[in-house]
């Protein structure tokens, strides 16, 4: 969420044009430029937080689930939904990333 705060949407809304209303945000919430000075911090929490989530899904992949069959069913449509929003969250950190540390040097 910080790493969402401090560059991707940011990024998101000067990208789209939006660039006044991203200057109303900072305006109403300060707080915003407190991530941006400290996102190197977010960024290294939550690469970590990522690596261990990473990390026990690939360690649960073969787990067993449940002999029910509607738990079974449920089990494996959830660790596909795991699967998917953990994608996602990669896809969120890697655009904050690029944004913050990469895209400065494109221009």
């Amino acid at each position: 969420m910080g790493t969402l705060l401090c560059c991707a949407l940011p990024a998101l809304l000067v990208t789209l044009g939006m660039g006044a209303a991203m200057i109303g945000l900072v305006n109403n919430i300060p707080q915003l430029v407190w991530f941006s000075e400290n996102k190197v911090y977010f960024f290294v929490a939550a690469a970590l937080i990522l690596a261990f989530n990473g990390f026990i899904l690939w360690k649960n992949r073969n787990a067993p689930c449940p002999v029910d069959a509607a738990k079974a069913e449920a089990c494996t449509r959830l660790r596909k939904i795991n699967i998917w929003v953990y994608g996602i969250s990669l896809l969120i950190y890697a655009i904050g990333f690029f944004f913050a540390y990469v895209a400065q040097y494109l221009i």
